[in-house]
């Protein structure tokens, strides 16, 4: 007893109620803050019992993980997305957070989100599409020649040469030609009495003449003289230009073959190039502005007068004829020109800006903005593309409604990752939360595909 003892000396067993009454301190010290810690927590908005909140990466939205860290692409830290229900919240809440986005209402100024209303108005479309002059088909005549003959001379021998009805072009010799003027002759000066049917040769002569056009004048002065011409005259058949010329001095030509192409210039086509998109807004009829670099500061007027009905392949247009006069000939064919067509399709159109639609390729969608921070993607079918950078919508909005037109593509991006978090997050059979188990990833490295799906990372303790 007296060795077990020996170790304790009267100036240790001294200081042994300090030593205690420092250890209760301690204690109570440990307990307090700890019991300080948890009002804290529960003061700034603790997470109530079924809830979680992930984070993610801004440059790397795919890394999600359920406790705070590093993105393990870039080493950036990873930000606070959301709480979401685990599994705790009825069926009509979990819904409203798949179908709508809330956003405090500083962090919208901030990302300088914009509305406007979705309001009815005319729906008026100003194609501008380019085009080329040509003459009008209508106007066209081919000159040519009902029996073989030989060229004595040309009255008009160049291209581009302006002509008036009647004014001779060439003059033409032909064997055929000359024996049915002395046939028309010699029937002629016979006795219609003593031959009986003289006066149905003659009238079958003249009519030979004429179906080789021969004119009435030109008859009329045979019969007049009396005397057959070597050469025939042929005059211009109405006004116009020559675009084409296909015979000279000393030639023979054969029935049927064309010497010229002569053209009335007074009213010429445009034939204009129209995307497949914008036929809605063409029909015939319409007015026609056109414009030429020739001719600067001059609006030349027009009308829509046939929209063709074969497709370019090539280049998706359909060709739209537009009129125009031309009585100055200022127009020649060939001019390029620039056409606008204006055309309102419906007086009261639902339409919204173009700027508030994302286009994801598969679908079409507008946030409408419900309040208090609120924002609900909704998908919508569109109509033509109105002037002004207006859309028509034909279905998923209601007049008045607010729709966002700036800083929607974040919205987007925040409306996606949420859906894909809570696909990952719908309870199971038991009402546990689906997401990855720890193992599938020990690593915490982020896919190395920036498009795959949100994935849990669980970190590292």
């Amino acid at each position: 007893m007296d060795t077990e003892l020996s170790g304790f000396s009267p100036m240790k067993l001294k200081h042994l109620p300090g030593l205690l009454l420092l250890a209760v301190v301690a204690a109570g010290a440990f307990f307090l803050g700890r019991s300080t810690m948890h009002d804290r927590a529960a003061a700034s908005g603790a997470m109530p019992a079924g809830e979680r909140t992930f984070y993610t990466c801004g440059m790397h939205p795919q890394v999600i993980q359920d406790r705070p860290g590093n993105c393990p692409i870039c080493r950036m830290k990873l930000t606070p997305m959301r709480r979401s229900p685990v599994g705790t919240g009825t069926k009509d809440e979990t819904a409203a957070h798949r179908d709508g986005i809330v956003i405090d209402p500083v962090t919208v100024q901030n990302m300088g989100i914009r509305l406007t209303v979705v309001t009815n108005g005319p729906l008026r479309r100003t194609l501008r599409t380019v085009g080329v002059i040509e003459p009008s088909e209508t106007a066209l005549v081919d000159v040519t020649i009902k029996f073989r003959g030989w060229i004595e001379k040309l009255h008009v021998n160049y291209t581009g040469a302006r002509v008036r009805k009647g004014e001779p072009l060439f003059e033409i010799y032909s064997p055929e030609l000359y024996s049915a003027q002395v046939e028309y002759l010699s029937l002629l000066g016979s006795d219609p009495v003593g031959r009986p049917g003289a006066e149905s040769l003659r009238r079958a002569a003249r009519m030979k003449l004429r179906y080789w056009d021969i004119t009435d004048d030109q008859i009329a002065e045979l019969e007049t003289t009396g005397t057959p011409r070597k050469t025939l005259t042929v005059v211009a058949p109405g006004d116009g230009f020559v675009l084409e010329k296909h015979v000279v001095e000393g030639q023979m030509v054969q029935p049927g073959e064309r010497m010229y192409r002569l053209a009335d210039l007074s009213v010429v086509w445009v034939h204009a190039q129209v995307y497949e998109q914008d036929l809605p807004f063409v029909e015939v009829g319409q007015e026609a502005i056109v414009t030429l670099s020739y001719l600067p500061g001059q609006r030349l007027r027009g009308s829509v007068r046939y929209v063709y009905p074969n497709l370019d392949e090539k280049s998706r247009t359909v060709r739209v004829r537009v009129e125009l006069p031309n009585p100055d000939f200022l127009l020649r064919p060939g001019m390029y020109a620039r056409v606008e067509l204006s055309r309102e399709v419906d007086p009261a159109a639902l339409l919204v800006p173009e700027s508030a639609v994302v286009r994801s390729g598969t679908r079409n969608t507008v946030f409408v903005a419900l309040g208090k921070g609120k924002f609900e993607p909704r998908q919508v079918a569109l109509g033509p593309r109105a002037d002004n950078d207006m859309v028509q919508i034909r279905s998923g909005l209601q007049p008045g409604e607010r729709v966002v037109v700036s800083g929607q593509f974040m919205l987007d991006s925040e409306s996606q990752l949420r859906e894909a978090l809570l696909k990952m997050l719908e309870p199971g059979p038991t009402g546990a939360v689906m997401e990855k188990p720890e193992a599938s990833n020990p690593t915490g490295r982020a896919p190395a595909a920036a498009a795959s799906p949100p994935m849990m990372n669980p970190g590292t303790r």
